[in-house]
């Protein structure tokens, strides 16, 4: 089994991306709202005088993780996923990983509870 994360930019493409996930065999994964570290540090912009404290709302990521059944299935979500994004070698677009389990238990094998 593998563990597939991917961290999209453009939070509109959740939706189509569990779909088209959904459509090739995935059948479940775990959604964070997230912020990398270069956004992090361009929200921070020092004020010399500011009253209170100034929320500044910034664009965040969207993370999805998702575990499955083999190098076959990954490969597929990542094509599935270059189909609705883009190139991931672009700027802007997302990352990518995947790394095999050694342990991995409360994950139906059929994806049915």
């Amino acid at each position: 089994m593998y563990m597939i994360m991917f961290v999209m930019d453009e939070s509109s493409y959740l939706d189509p991306i569990l779909d088209a996930w959904s459509d090739i065999g995935v059948t479940g994964a775990t959604i964070v709202e997230s912020m990398g570290l270069y956004r992090r540090v361009q929200k921070r912009i020092p004020m010399r005088y500011t009253y209170g404290e100034v929320q500044m709302q910034g664009k965040g990521n969207m993370t999805l993780f998702a575990i499955v059944a083999d190098e076959a299935l990954v490969n597929n979500c990542l094509s599935a996923v270059e189909k609705i994004v883009g190139d991931l070698d672009l700027p802007n677009t997302g990352v990518f990983s995947a790394w095999p389990l050694s342990i991995n238990k409360g994950v139906s094998k059929s994806g049915k509870k």
